[in-house]
């Protein structure tokens, strides 16, 4: 068993839960504050369906593995198989959580609220980076050609829908019944 103190990897993983939120707030109002410029529509919310809130968790998570490693990688001497593992199963946990909360709490009360939605994420953002750190810190790794290649098929996947949104309720928007970006 390791130490129980945390190294320096460990704290920014830690550091990743209000950042990775803050992110994803900013990218939920980023599309609109460009007034529906559609290139943006790649990495922000472009309306109110449970696939777009996904999506802030997804490049907000992506970004903040990736760019760590880019940046602090060498110098912090991090096995590269297994930070991208761990940041893989950050953003497929976060992934999971934010639907199953959401479908439970609306499914269960029968009620949508804006700050329970608002808690989701962020709490769905912290099982990730918290389940990302104990893979860290406990687990061995895959490839990093494995890890990289499933966060890019998500990543595609969220790029994808945005545009050709299967008509599934996850992709609909709540507020007006459209998928997508709206025409």
């Amino acid at each position: 068993m390791r130490n129980s103190s945390l190294s320096k990897p460990e704290i920014r993983i830690l550091l990743g839960i209000p950042m990775i939120f803050i992110a994803g707030t900013i990218l939920h109002f980023l599309f609109d504050w460009l007034m529906g410029f559609q290139p943006v529509g790649v990495f922000s919310a472009v309306n109110e369906s449970v696939w777009e809130h996904m999506k802030l968790a997804v490049w907000s998570t992506v970004l903040w593995w990736s760019l760590y490693l880019i940046f602090c990688g060498q110098k912090n001497q991090i096995d590269k198989n297994l930070w991208m593992t761990s940041a893989m199963l950050a953003l497929i946990t976060c992934l999971l959580a934010i639907p199953l909360l959401f479908y439970f709490y609306t499914g269960a009360f029968g009620v949508g609220i804006f700050w329970i939605d608002i808690i989701i994420f962020a709490v769905s953002v912290a099982a990730g980076q918290l389940i990302g750190l104990h893979y860290y810190r406990y687990g061995q790794g895959i490839s990093i050609y494995i890890s990289c290649g499933v966060i890019a098929i998500i990543v595609i996947m969220f790029a994808v829908f945005t545009f050709f949104p299967p008509e599934l309720p996850i992709f609909e928007d709540v507020t007006n019944g459209t998928y997508g970006i709206a025409d």
